[in-house]
């Protein structure tokens, strides 16, 4: 993600490794995502009427996946990155309802700033003082990715 202008962010979404299909990429009401996609809430909606739109700001496109498993979309969205920043996005088959815990076909992930690649040194908590990338291993370890 980076912002273009005051009210407007590109997206440049690439997904691999999942099965065919098309995805809704969604910025969610909260940046939790200990139990997966759901507790993340419901989609952002913000105030629709800032961006023009009938639709809640925080969906924000969809991605066609080939029989490859990979497919990419670049989504121009009318919101500035400090309205989502600590927001989760999912990334799904599903747009809304349930979702499944063990989905593999269902990303999820907290949106953050960043430094440029791989310099993000930031803590996750305080209270740890584990960098992002290090509390990353650390879930992979225990199977989620």
């Amino acid at each position: 993600m980076v912002q273009v202008s005051d009210n407007r962010t590109l997206v440049d979404l690439t997904l691999r490794g999942v099965s065919p299909g098309t995805y809704h990429a969604t910025v969610r009401e909260t940046g939790d995502i200990s139990r997966g996609a759901g507790s993340t809430g419901g989609i952002w909606q913000a105030v629709k009427a800032l961006g023009g739109f009938d639709q809640p700001r925080g969906m924000f496109g969809t991605v066609e996946v080939g029989q490859d498993g990979r497919g990419s979309a670049f989504l121009d969205r009318p919101v500035s990155i400090w309205e989502i920043t600590g927001r989760s996005m999912v990334v799904s088959k599903q747009r809304e309802g349930s979702f499944q815990t063990e989905d593999a076909d269902t990303l999820v992930g907290v949106i953050a700033r960043s430094a440029g690649v791989w310099d993000n040194d930031k803590t996750v908590c305080s209270c740890s003082g584990k960098t992002v990338w290090q509390e990353r291993q650390e879930q992979m370890g225990r199977g989620m990715i």
